[in-house]
């Protein structure tokens, strides 16, 4: 059995034909969309109707559950600290958007957060750390709304709205995988939006101000930025589309240099479709970045200026761990599976 060392080696050293997706048995079978990947052994995953699942063995075993009251909820993001702690955040609109945490591996769930405007829609949250985080909605009459934690979750304060830019008509985010919003360092935020524009907004001081830059991603219904990542304060990625059109690879990926001032078009191959996912496997040699949708998945080896397929397998989520040692993605029914290299991989 591989090492995690050995595994992190393996996967960037012989790239993406030498990767494949080990399935796995969720214990669940709703719809999942968010996945949190900890380490090489734990790794938490969120889904419809309230449900929730955990490993902590690598994947050998998946155990399920839905958080009371929640049943009819859908869980869009989950963001994982540990094996027992974990957020967990409900999509839709008023009410029904809500945060949720455990402090003791699923047995017992604390609302956090209960959206208290009838309009707002949240999306997606991230955190610096356990106690940092920031969560974002769509825009209400023209306003973003935007909320943030600094003691944990017990309380979650709203950024003023004159802090933020003005949102265009019909503007919006996406809810897809729960990951339309990332952080970096000590203070960075950025998310995503799509209708009208393809827009991206970034903080550097954990959201008390902000500036706004436009992406060349798909724009129109359905379409635009789905997922954003950053591997330093400068340089990441956002991938989207429309996913009206799974398959369709029009304005599905883009890369940023200074921050998200300004997003280029890379030269090479792109991503075979809409993709409602990004993530990072981590390298001495530079980001190795991995994209998931509806229609499949792809690798990029030289921070995403270009890409190949990587099965044909459709997911809605992929995470790795911030150590690099464990990656996984899941996807319709209670689909999961980990990301490991094939087992020609491992030799030499």
């Amino acid at each position: 059995m591989m090492t995690g060392a050995v595994w992190l080696a393996a996967l960037l050293a012989l790239g993406g034909t030498d990767m494949q997706w080990t399935p796995q048995t969720s214990g669940a079978s709703q719809r999942l969309r968010g996945v949190s990947a900890v380490d090489a052994r734990v790794a938490w995953a969120s889904g419809n109707k309230g449900t929730f699942s955990r490993t902590t063995d690598g994947g050998k075993t998946w155990k399920a559950g839905t958080v009371p009251g929640a049943e009819e909820l859908d869980f869009r993001d989950v963001d994982a600290f540990s094996a027992s702690t974990a957020y967990l955040l409900a999509i839709g609109e008023g009410d029904k958007s809500r945060i949720y945490k455990t402090v003791d591996g699923g047995a017992h769930w604390a609302l956090q957060f209960t959206n208290p405007t009838p309009k707002a829609f949240f999306n997606a949250m991230a955190f610096w750390d356990e106690r940092h985080g920031i969560a974002f909605s769509d825009p209400v009459e023209g306003h973003f709304v935007v909320v943030v934690t600094l003691d944990g979750g017990a309380s979650w304060k709203p950024v003023p709205a004159e802090a933020l830019p003005a949102a265009l008509p019909g503007e919006g985010g996406f809810a897809a995988s729960g990951t339309s919003i990332t952080v970096h360092g000590e203070g960075h935020v950025w998310f995503g939006l799509g209708g009208p524009a393809a827009r991206v907004l970034h903080s550097s001081d954990q959201g008390r101000t902000w500036t706004i830059a436009t992406t060349p991603l798909a724009t129109g219904d359905g379409a635009g930025v789905f997922s954003l990542l950053f591997w330093n304060e400068r340089e990441g990625i956002a991938v989207g589309g429309n996913y009206h059109h799974p398959e369709d690879p029009t304005g599905n990926v883009a890369f940023t240099r200074d921050g998200g001032q300004t997003w280029s078009v890379p030269t090479g191959p792109r991503p075979a479709g809409y993709r409602s996912c990004v993530a990072q496997l981590r390298g001495e040699k530079g980001p190795t970045l991995v994209t998931v949708g509806p229609s499949g998945a792809d690798v990029s080896e030289d921070g995403g200026q270009s890409w190949r397929p990587l099965g044909s397998t459709g997911f809605h989520a992929i995470s790795t761990a911030r150590s690099g040692k464990g990656a996984w993605a899941v996807g319709e029914e209670g689909r999961i599976a980990a990301l490991q290299p094939t087992p020609s991989a491992g030799k030499k």
